[in-house]
């Protein structure tokens, strides 16, 4: 009989998603030599753009196998996400220092603040089989 998805984690998998698009977009944005981004700002990396682009398709790589993790509900995949979630609010973080705008590095940052929230609500925790605390 096959496992039926809780919401909570097909929510996850989804934000998981989120994720990887948004990491792609900053990827490919460094990669090409037009510095505007989508939402008006600029991203950059310090001077090693390819360097930030690799880090961001790094990120984008891992994303969807975590996504895959997660909508085969993998019980490990709750542990990698938390691990890319806050990898990539690094980066993102880092980007910012990097010369690129908070406009720019916001979507990535909201994103990961809520799979982060969202990973440490206890409902998601004890869907994932791990013990809560009362």
């Amino acid at each position: 009989m096959a496992k039926s998805r809780p919401i909570g984690i097909t929510i996850l998998a989804i934000l998981a998603l989120l994720g990887a698009l948004v990491a792609a977009y900053y990827a490919f944005q460094l990669f090409t030599v037009s510095t505007v981004g989508l939402f008006g700002g600029s991203v950059r990396f310090f001077a090693f753009g390819v360097l930030g682009a690799a880090l961001w398709a790094i990120m984008f790589l891992i994303y969807l196998w975590v996504f895959r993790m997660l909508w085969n509900l993998d019980p490990q995949g709750w542990t990698f996400l938390a691990i890319i979630s806050t990898l990539n609010l690094i980066l993102a973080l880092l980007s910012l220092f990097g010369e690129s705008s908070l406009q720019e590095m916001l979507p990535s940052i909201l994103i990961n603040g809520v799979i982060l929230i969202y990973l440490l609500l206890p409902g998601t925790k004890a869907a994932f089989g791990m013990p809560t605390k009362r």
